[in-house]
């Protein structure tokens, strides 16, 4: 981890070394804006260490949310290029991901209904899915549940292994000269109006031209931010399982299945080591990670409806995560109303997802001081001008 100089300065300061953060970071610096320093007291932890990394615009497009959904489309859509740059930046780590499409099941005859209006809107929306039989569904898949009503097929929701595109991340940055410093922003600093920097646990005061706010569910509680600059980022706590298939079972399942089941949502993500992980519960529970009993209970009770055969693989692991979430459920992206403050949070379930985009897009901006175009419906000020009107 290398160290500053005392009261050092730099063009570029990230606050936050999650999977957002880093990725901002590392193509800040493949852009040329100039010296990068990531600051975070524990670089590469964050929600995506907890995510199962289903890159599903199709599957989980939400009605009101078309802004999002092509932003959501044209991360997705540059996914295998960036992974393939990544394992070459980061000296051949493999990022986990997984071109494997996406099943999404009805159980029984109401989510079969609520299913095939999906698959209305997603025609409307020219989107690419396909509505199988109960029978194509297990042809597919032989160990869905039996009683399977109806399926979704969508072939361009893919995935991603999360903590093993962290490690990729970090190594990039590395070799790109990013500096990762292991410490806590503890307050903004400010200078005749403007975002200059920030004062650090260590001791140190860092001054950059621009900040980068990428510090998830905590970003809007940094000391020394003005009031209004951010909206609340809200945490939604997600809790999650890790089972793992022994070799005489594999494959057990090949692709994504996702469902609806007693009105929570599921999936069921396999990678390609035998890992299977199951999620998420959604809990807006404030800033608490504890794993419990129900959580895991109902997680395992719901896969078993799904996949019968769940219940006999070892349970390996159980965590727990916190998704930001923004008033509106999109993030925020860009300048605010702070000059000098960029912001990069409030991605909610679609953090991994937009990874490639947001680090498109921020990069470019903090190395022109020009937006691109797909992000200017993100931009943090959309709020202000709402409660302004």
């Amino acid at each position: 981890m290398s160290r500053l100089l005392k009261d050092a300065h730099t063009e570029v300061l990230v606050i936050g070394g999650g999977i957002i953060g880093l990725a901002v970071a590392w193509r800040a610096a493949q852009h040329g804006a100039g010296r990068v320093i990531v600051v975070d007291p524990s670089h590469g932890h964050g929600a995506a260490g907890v995510a199962a990394g289903m890159l599903a615009p199709v599957t989980e497009v939400q009605y009101g949310e078309e802004p999002l959904l092509r932003l959501n489309t044209a991360s997705n859509e540059r996914y295998a290029a960036f992974a393939a740059e990544l394992t070459e930046a980061s000296g051949g780590l493999d990022t986990g991901y997984r071109r494997c499409g996406t099943i999404a099941v009805a159980l029984d005859s109401d989510d079969r209904e609520e299913l095939r209006d999906l698959h209305a809107f997603h025609q409307r929306l020219g989107l690419d899915s396909t509505w199988l039989t109960g029978r194509e569904a297990r042809k597919l898949e032989p160990m869905l549940a039996p009683g399977v009503r109806g399926a979704l097929y969508a072939a361009d929701d893919h995935q991603v292994d999360p903590r093993r595109l962290l490690k990729a991340l970090y190594a990039a940055c590395e070799g790109a000269n990013v500096l990762l410093h292991r410490a806590e922003a503890l307050e903004l600093l400010i200078e005749d109006g403007r975002a200059t920097g920030a004062r650090l646990s260590t001791g140190e005061s860092v001054t950059a031209d621009q900040v980068v706010l990428a510090a998830g569910p905590r970003s809007h509680r940094l000391p020394g931010l003005p009031e209004g600059v951010l909206p609340a980022i809200r945490p939604v706590k997600g809790q999650i399982l890790r089972l793992r298939v022994p070799q005489a079972y594999r494959p057990f399942l090949s692709r994504n299945v996702r469902a609806v089941v007693r009105g929570q949502h599921l999936y069921v993500v396999p990678r390609e080591d035998g890992e299977l992980v199951i999620g998420a519960t959604s809990e807006e529970q404030g800033y608490d990670t504890t794993v419990t009993a129900g959580g895991v209970y109902e997680l395992l009770r719901d896969a078993h409806e799904l996949v019968p055969g769940i219940t006999e693989l070892p349970l390996v692991e159980t965590a727990a995560g916190l998704r930001p979430g923004s008033p509106d459920n999109a993030p925020l992206l860009g300048p605010t109303s702070l000059p000098g403050l960029v912001a990069a949070t409030g991605h909610y379930r679609n953090g991994v997802l937009l990874t490639p985009v947001t680090a498109d897009l921020l990069g470019e901006y903090l190395a022109t001081g020009e937006l691109p175009d797909l992000a200017q419906p993100f931009t943090p000020t959309r709020f202000a001008t709402k409660a302004a009107a």
